[in-house]
């Protein structure tokens, strides 16, 4: 699938104001700093299209993108933020789970986390939280291009080992590039896929 058209469509802090359910949504959420906005804007060939930042925390409400008018590209504020309030965390986490758990043309959420780092607490539970609550979703590997190709191999599949502590059955998951667009052609097939199969 080729991106030929993305445009911003709203803002907003509840799933209860977000867009008519009409068309497939795809979500993408992570720790702040994962390269979220950058994997979003090589996605859709638009630099401008997600906000980037090197301050932590500035996706601070869900933003949904349409896609060649067909789907919607759901930009979600990242969990974990060290350098916020405990009432503000409290807030994203409230904003986030009416989401996910509420929104029901979601068909898959994408959980990234960055391929230079060992598996981190925080993403395990959310990915528990995810699999408990029956909520479809996938792993992005993220910075792909940070690590030589022997260390990203071996990373991936320490991180996939530690997951088979707890998973019978492994989420899918994509290695991705932003800089060198890196697994972004395998991710927007799955999307298609998804949706063409969901309409079936």
């Amino acid at each position: 699938m080729k991106i030929k058209k993305a445009e911003f469509v709203m803002s907003n802090q509840d799933y209860r104001k977000c867009p008519p359910a009409d068309k497939a949504e795809y979500a993408f959420i992570g720790r702040s700093n994962v390269g979220k906005s950058s994997l979003i804007n090589a996605m859709t060939n638009h630099k401008g299209l997600a906000k980037t930042s090197g301050t932590p925390g500035k996706t601070q409400l869900i933003n949904h993108f349409i896609i060649n008018d067909n789907w919607y590209l759901v930009d979600l504020p990242g969990y974990g933020y060290a350098q916020v309030s405990k009432t503000i965390r409290e807030k994203f986490q409230k904003l986030i789970d009416g989401y996910l758990l509420n929104r029901e043309n979601l068909y898959c959420t994408f959980v990234l986390v960055d391929s230079r780092h060992n598996p981190q607490k925080i993403d395990l539970d959310f990915m528990e939280w995810m699999a408990t609550n029956g909520l479809p979703f996938c792993i992005i590997f993220t910075k792909a291009d940070k690590l030589k190709k022997t260390e990203k191999e071996s990373k991936i599949n320490n991180y996939l080992k530690k997951l088979q502590e707890s998973w019978e059955e492994l989420p899918q998951y994509f290695v991705t590039s932003s800089e060198k667009k890196e697994g972004l052609e395998e991710l927007l097939t799955f999307i298609d896929q998804v949706s063409k199969s969901a309409n079936a």
